[in-house]
């Protein structure tokens, strides 16, 4: 199904919008891993169209980042549509996404992410609104409902379709689930079989293995990563292999992902006005990187707590100079300080 906005791929994968990860510095550093399409963080329309400095300022992308979306969330249909004419006129992104998936309960209360769900009729509206204040192709994110009594992701999928979405992501838990037991993928692909717009595939994507089986098995015409991004932004690139046949890159050897991180940390570090600030804030990041390396739980200690990019540099410098008392890893992936051998995704 062709994308309402200009991919370079058949099969696009994004990175999904997640508060507090999906910052600038990160999504450029995996469009450079080979993300196709990035979303920002999700952002209040009553922060934007209030022109709240610090929603703003988040609103900030550099020509790299493109193709990108801008997710806003809101329950007020008049507010969600004014957020979407000034991010148009002022960022102009290639799309605006809908938030109606976030499951965190600020966000809920206020009727606002996945509590939307609750009512559909008040779904329709808020993309109805939004469309009519932008230009730009509409997308939204879901779950399969507010509760298990409320479940049914076709419904709500046609009806947003119905209420003009260009393009739909799925993530298949209800909002009472958060995160917890597995994403239903059976019904993405129910909601892929069922809708004229494509469907982008999210949920419980670890590895690019996870990715192409999505996929295969969903019919989904877009693959969405988020938390499996999480200091392997090269899972995009290893999925794309994956998808043309081609063998599955390996992941960067330990210095090689020391050195993704500081680059990564020295956007961030650029990015933000506060130095110290963007050290602290990036402690989670840096934990992501290094986990499963040999040593793993030593140096994630000293990461957090760091307070400047140097000190950064410091610690890989010193870790890979006292190596030699490690077990070499090419693709650290466990979480604990095991030998090479046991050192898995």
């Amino acid at each position: 199904m062709p994308f309402p906005f200009a991919v370079r791929e058949d099969i696009p994968l994004y990175l999904a919008p997640m508060a507090g990860v999906s910052e600038s510095p990160f999504r450029r550093i995996c469009r450079r891993f080979g993300a196709d399409v990035v979303v920002t963080e999700f952002l209040s329309a009553e922060g934007i169209r209030r022109e709240n400095p610090a929603t703003l300022d988040k609103l900030r992308f550099g020509p790299d980042e493109r193709p990108i979306g801008v997710q806003i969330f809101g329950a007020d249909p008049t507010a969600m549509g004014d957020a979407a004419r000034l991010v148009t006129e002022v960022f102009e992104p290639e799309f605006i996404d809908i938030n109606f998936g976030c499951p965190v309960k600020k966000v809920v209360r206020r009727n606002g992410g996945s509590g939307c769900l609750k009512d559909l009729s008040l779904v329709e509206s808020v993309i109805k609104s939004v469309s009519a204040g932008t230009h730009l192709p509409v997308t939204v994110k879901i779950r399969s409902g507010w509760s298990e009594e409320m479940r049914d992701p076709v419904t709500i999928a046609l009806r947003c379709q119905d209420a003009g979405a260009k393009a739909l992501a799925l993530h298949p838990r209800t909002r009472t689930q958060m995160y917890s037991g597995s994403a239903r993928w059976e019904e993405i692909a129910a909601v892929s079989a069922a809708l004229e717009i494509p469907v982008i595939g999210n949920g419980d994507i670890k590895t690019a293995e996870d990715a192409v089986r999505m996929q295969r098995e969903t019919g989904c015409a877009a693959i969405m990563i988020a938390r499996g991004s999480f200091g392997q932004p090269w899972i995009f690139d290893q999925t794309r292999a994956l998808l043309e046949g081609k063998s599955k890159p390996e992941a960067p050897v330990i210095e090689e992902r020391f050195a993704i991180a500081l680059e990564h940390a020295r956007m961030a570090e650029e990015y933000e006005a506060d130095p110290r600030g963007a050290a602290i804030e990036f402690r989670k990041h840096l934990g992501w990187y290094v986990k499963g390396v040999p040593g793993s739980a030593e140096l994630r200690k000293k990461l957090h707590a760091v307070v400047s990019l140097g000190e950064v540099e410091d610690v890989f410098a010193a870790y890979l100079a006292e190596s030699a008392r490690y077990p070499r890893a090419s693709s650290p992936e466990s979480d604990e300080d095991l030998s090479a051998s046991q050192v898995a995704a």
